[in-house]
């Protein structure tokens, strides 16, 4: 059943004083593993969206507990949460805002190296694939012009149908998957009631000050 007291998008201001008196609350980050790795709620469980599907019959054993989706801003907790729904889960809430939101906010965080999010690396694939293609156009061939136009379409169709196969695709690069997340560990952990797994995520002094 739905939790009464926590409201479907809770914001950070809420939510962090409530996590004393109800400890039960679990985050479950749904960004890339390289994005949890550099900057994630303490005690967040990590399971990637476009892992997420793997494991919903593991998560379905943990419907009753207050589930709080995290991602960057919104949009992939959103789909996470349209996807756990339809598998039979209710008790969940989005953060209000993502992760952007909750640092806003000047609440606890582990910060571990730091590693760009997938938002931005989508921009940037996609910006310089549309400046690529301009510059061919007037410098080469005409037909460049398909490059920009394909990657405008796509930009068109991701915000029309709240997809982005790009991203989807960038999230599956080792850059996204350092080998000190596993998202199945985290599920086991979940399901078991354990404190999530830690790794080594604390970042060096100059790689600190950096992300600061």
């Amino acid at each position: 059943m739905p939790d009464t007291i926590l409201p479907e998008v809770v914001a950070p201001s809420l939510l962090s004083p409530l996590l004393k008196d109800r400890p039960e609350i679990r985050f479950l980050d749904v960004r890339t593993s390289g994005e949890f790795a550099s900057t994630h709620i303490p005690g967040a469980y990590n399971v990637p969206l476009d892992t997420l599907g793997e494991h919903t019959r593991e998560l379905l054993r943990v419907a009753d507990t207050p589930i709080i989706l995290v991602c960057q801003s919104g949009g992939r907790a959103r789909k996470a949460e349209g996807s756990l729904k339809a598998a039979g889960m209710d008790n969940l809430h989005i953060l209000d805002g993502g992760m952007n939101g909750w640092i806003a906010g000047g609440f606890a965080v582990v910060r571990g190296a730091p590693r760009m999010s997938l938002e931005r690396q989508v921009r940037i694939a996609a910006g310089s694939m549309a400046a690529l293609g301009g510059i061919l156009a007037l410098l080469l061939n005409p037909l460049f012009a398909i490059i920009p136009a394909m990657v405008g379409s796509g930009l068109v169709f991701a915000g029309v149908t709240d997809t982005c196969a790009m991203g989807m695709l960038l999230a599956r690069l080792s850059y996204n998957r350092p080998s000190t997340c596993d998202p199945a560990e985290f599920v086991r952990a979940l399901q078991a009631g354990r404190e999530a797994p830690t790794g080594n995520w604390t970042a060096p002094a100059s790689a600190a000050a950096c992300s600061s």
